[in-house]
């Protein structure tokens, strides 16, 4: 053994036991090109094939059926033993770039010709692109030309030559089906008759050697059994093993006589293929061909008075489902399948507890036959064995659909009979070389077949196949009311079922009470310190973390600061909802006198009041809702004077785009939201604040989840284990069959379509937004004061102050009005910016808003004024100064209003970026419809299984499904909400902001609050 292994054996070895490490051994590409087994005259017996075992190491040969690891060497040179032919040197790639073309010359010269096979298997190998159709088909042809061209006392002393060949012929035909624009260009359909073609040469040239001896040739991917004899000779004759059983049976030499009595000797080539040489969804097991010739070409069989009889297994077909049933005096027993493919046979086997006589009647559509308002004809079935019964595709009528099989008794009932119900579907297929298709014509099932072995009898000759179904566990419902009477010796199910549902109501009172609570928490608070007059409007939507404690009592105030200007500092508070709970999103609209711009910081702050004032801050978005930019602050911070850094004001500054976009923040934020709302079951006790999908509508899904999961857990958990079932995958003892796995798959496709349907349906349900009285909220928001003219140099004061918040404005904040002197100053204040407006020739969003909120605030001192009394002025000259003056601003300003308003009209809003499809709010009835119905129908099929089982299966099965629930709750649902957080981490897609129908209202309060400030119903 070379260095290289001993040290790669090593390497994987270290540290472990390695007294039960084998390893098959085996040369060439992947062991793909090992020599044929030939033996003359000898039983078909299994390939014996070499193994080495470590400490001590020594090589063991035994039978290759058994699973061990593999250890191959994989060189670049010829697979014979000649001279190698490595390609290490450019000379050598040079001469291996020649095609097949140079195999034509050495067509008679089989040594040299293999030698040139080898060198073109060597190019296509490491050529880009081959082998091309050209390249391939001269191979294959000069090939079984040079194979042609042999004696049969050449073939038979030249066994090397032989394999060679073969070896040959599999490698071309390997390179071929992995070549890698197989989709773009597919191989031709015979391109297997054409290799085929050399290994049946192969076996003619040895027959003719040996006279009438029996060959047979092994190959990597099948066998060939070879017959000479008489035609006379024939009648009856077994070709294959069966012993492996894949056989032929010919039928007898009369049948026979009228097409092959003409001929000398008959040269028999049965053949079996491991891998389906036309892969096909309806072909399962091995495919077998049978090929009769006279040495010269070949002879068609077709239309034979008797059938051919092809026997061929089924080594990964599952075992039946055996199901017990019951027979009571005077009763009958129902067994319901369903046929999807009208072309197969179907076996049953019904098997009493005592001798009795049975009758099986078929009919489709209802046990009675009547079939689409039309009677159909009852067939009744007889009996082909012992208690067995075949149902042909001329009894199914070729019409598909759901067929009854009606079992009576046809002889004196006895106490305690019961009934095993065994049944399985079997079809028999041919190749068709003209439509390049499987086709059941000349072909069907013999009485013979078993689950294990499907007889097929033919009366023409072709390849070969057969496919094999497991008929699904049925139960019969017309036992209901017999099976629903045996609840007080089997209560375990229902029982269950009453623990879960009772658990259940629970969960849903206190589900529909926290989702009274959470509606009146899911408003849009509109600011009550907002100017009345503002009429730029910002969503502030701030996330209060999920830590302990996170939530504050304190009262919460924040300051916006953009690149043109600053807002007042603000109150978040509302007096109809508690603010800034734990795990709370918050939302707020701010409105300010003129854009703000690109908002660079915000400024959070509380008093430190209340229990709990320490604040666990997450996240504060803000979004302009004329442009719908929205800016991201990650806080991820505590305020408070008892945790973090004792702080309880702080400016966060704007994240940038590569923080927004980063794995960190986009991993954590979609595994927050993911269990949250994702996660089924975790999602009923913290749902997203603001999603449609209630908890009421969650608890009601999972019980509805639960309840599918238990039907279709309970209906697969009495399946069989099949011992031929292969492998899928295995970690130390624990190993996954192909049987589990087609399981686990028909579970998922028969249970989650229809419970995501469900959960779609809930998410995407537009909530219904009840609209609330604007002229009454406003009214209760803007409640009319006094006017005095206290109130009224406040509010003149406050108009300059916020506009002097800008610094594009230009005006420096005034001193405090302390009284009517003070009101002509600021009059002349507010008369100079409306000149600066006026003055500007440009006209943009600022100057709009500005230019519109100093009417509001113009218009509504000039409402004051009027209802003032002049008495409160030194002299009626002075207060009707005011009046006049007050009345000129705002016609002034309403100008100045109109025109940059005509030159810049407000922006388009951005439309907003469909999150799906929205359904109507009444598609909500059609949810809950599909949620009782499905959970229903489950409920009953899981009792009627349960009590069909009995109380120990029962309590078995109950078991099962609790581990079935802890997967699906703590591996499966987890596994999912992370893995599509990383996907969307490493595609670096932030969650979007959260848009809510309640925005459109809120603003339309605040324009209400606006027309009652300013009196007019334009602004």
């Amino acid at each position: 053994m070379t260095i290289p292994i001993k040290i790669f054996l090593k390497n994987i070895t270290g540290g472990r036991n390695t007294s039960n490490f084998t390893w098959w051994l085996g040369k060439g590409v992947q062991g793909l090109y090992q020599g044929p087994a030939i033996t003359e005259n000898v039983d078909i017996s299994k390939d014996n094939c070499t193994y080495m075992k470590l400490n001590p190491l020594h090589l063991i040969t035994s039978d290759c059926n058994q699973r061990r690891g593999f250890l191959c060497t994989h060189n670049l040179w010829s697979s014979s033993n000649t001279k190698k032919t490595m390609a290490s040197s450019h000379a050598a790639r040079s001469r291996l770039k020649r095609d097949s073309t140079d195999m034509g010359s050495y067509v008679r010269n089989i040594v040299a010709l293999l030698q040139a096979a080898d060198k073109e298997l060597l190019r296509m190998e490491t050529t880009e692109g081959e082998p091309t159709a050209k390249s391939r088909d001269n191979f294959i042809r000069y090939l079984l030309g040079g194979t042609k061209a042999l004696t049969p006392q050449f073939a038979i002393q030249n066994s090397n030559i032989i394999s060679h060949i073969i070896n040959c012929s599999t490698a071309i035909n390997i390179l071929s089906v992995r070549k890698c624009d197989i989709q773009t260009n597919p191989n031709p359909t015979n391109l297997f008759e054409d290799i085929f073609e050399i290994f049946r040469t192969i076996s003619l040239l040895l027959g003719r050697a040996n006279g009438t001896q029996q060959f047979i040739i092994r190959y990597p991917s099948g066998t060939i059994y070879q017959n000479s004899s008489k035609p006379a000779e024939i009648s009856n004759v077994v070709l294959g093993s069966e012993k492996d059983g894949t056989f032929i049976r010919l039928p007898s030499y009369s049948a026979l006589q009228s097409q092959l009595g003409e001929y000398s000797a008959i040269i028999s080539q049965m053949s079996t293929f491991l891998v389906n040489p036309h892969p096909s969804d309806n072909i399962s097991g091995i495919v077998c061909s049978l090929i009769l010739s006279d040495g010269v070409s070949d002879i068609k069989l077709a239309n034979l008075t008797e059938m051919i009889e092809i026997y061929l297994p089924q080594p990964n077909a599952s075992t039946p489902l055996n199901t017990t049933v019951v027979l009571e005096k005077d009763t009958k027993a129902i067994t319901i399948f369903e046929v999807s493919d009208p072309n197969v046979t179907i076996f049953f086997s019904v098997m009493p507890s005592a001798n009795v006589s049975l009758v099986l009647v078929l009919s489709k559509g209802s046990p009675n036959g009547s079939y689409s308002g039309r009677r159909t004809t009852n067939t009744t079935l007889t009996q082909i064995g012992d208690y067995r019964y075949m149902i042909t595709p001329e009894m199914l009528q070729q019409t598909p659909g759901v067929w009854y099989v009606n079992i009576t008794l046809n002889s004196t009932w006895k106490p305690g009979l019961t009934l095993i119900i065994t049944s399985f579907m079997s079809k028999c297929l041919y190749w068709n070389k003209d439509r390049e298709t499987w086709s059941t014509d000349g072909c069907k099932v013999g009485e013979k077949s078993t689950p294990e072995q499907t007889q097929c009898l033919c009366n023409h000759l072709t390849l070969f196949g057969s496919s094999f179904f497991v008929m699904p566990n049925k139960v019969d419902l017309s036992r209901t009311a017999e099976l629903f009477a045996t609840v007080s010796q089997n209560y375990v199910v229902l029982a269950l079922l009453c623990a879960f549902f009772g658990l259940y109501l629970v969960t849903l009172l206190w589900a529909c009470y926290a989702d009274r609570r959470s509606h009146s928490k899911r408003k849009v608070t509109l600011l009550e310190d907002n100017h009345p007059g503002a009429g730029y409007n910002y969503l502030i939507s701030v996330h209060t973390g999920h830590r302990k404690n996170s939530g504050t009592t304190a009262n919460v105030t924040v300051k916006l600061t953009g690149i043109e200007g600053e807002s007042n500092t603000h109150n978040l508070t509302d007096p109809d909802k508690p603010v800034f709970e734990r795990g709370a999103v918050d939302m707020f609209l701010l409105a300010t006198p003129f854009p703000l711009g690109e908002v660079r910081n915000i400024r959070l702050q509380h008093d430190n009041s209340g229990g709990h004032p320490s604040w666990y801050i997450n996240k504060v978005t803000v979004q302009d809702l004329q442009t719908r930019h929205v800016w991201h602050f990650l806080c991820d911070c505590w305020l408070s004077a008892d945790h973090g850094d004792g702080m309880t004001k702080k400016t966060f500054n704007a994240a940038k785009n590569n923080e927004i976009a980063s794995f960190r923040n986009i991993f954590h934020t979609r595994t927050s939201t993911g269990f949250r709302d994702e996660h089924i079951w975790v999602s009923i006790v913290d749902p997203p604040s603001r999603s449609p999908f209630t908890r009421a509508q969650r608890v009601s899904c999972c019980m509805s989840l639960l309840l599918c999961t238990m039907a279709i857990n309970i209906a697969f958990w009495n399946l069989p284990a099949d011992p031929a079932s292969p492998v899928v995958f295995g970690i130390g003892s624990l190993q996954i069959t192909w049987q589990e796995l087609m399981v686990g798959i028909e579970s998922g496709l028969l249970m989650f379509p229809i419970n995501i349907l469900i959960i779609t349906i809930f998410r995407s349900i537009k909530p219904r937004i009840t609209s609330r009285s604007l002229k009454s909220d406003s009214e209760d928001n803007l409640k009319p004061r006094a006017v005095t003219t206290p109130a009224i140099l406040k509010d003149t004061e406050e108009v300059i102050s916020l506009v002097s918040r800008s610094a594009r404005n230009k005006m420096s904040e005034i001193p405090r009005l302390e009284s009517t002197a003070d009101l002509f100053p600021a009059l002349d204040r507010v008369h100079e910016f409306i000149q600066l407006m006026q003055g500007e020739s440009e006209s943009d969003p600022h100057w709009v808003h500005c230019s519109k909120f100093l009417l509001a605030g113009l218009c509504h001192l000039m409402m004051c004024l009027e209802k003032l009394d002049e008495k409160n002025f030194p002299s009626t000259q002075e207060y009707q100064q005011a009046l006049n003056t007050t009345n000129l601003l705002v016609r002034k300003a309403e100008m100045v209003f109109t025109s940059h308003l005509a030159y810049c009209p407000p922006p388009v809003r951005k439309k907003k970026k469909s999150g799906g499809c929205w359904l109507p709010w009444w598609c909500v009835f059609l949810g809950w419809f599909l949620l009782l119905s499905i959970s229903i129908v489950s409920t009953y099929f899981t009792l009627l299984y349960g009590f069909e089982y009995g109380k120990e299966k029962s309590i078995k099965w109950v078991m099962s499904l609790g581990l079935s629930l802890f997967q699906s709750i703590f591996i499966l649902q987890p596994l999912k909400v992370i893995c599509l957080a990383v996907f969307f981490a490493l595609l670096l897609k932030p969650v979007a902001v959260e848009e809510s129908e309640e925005i459109e209202q809120v603003l339309l309060a605040q324009q209400h609050k606006c027309s009652l400030y300013s009196g007019r119903h334009t602004l």
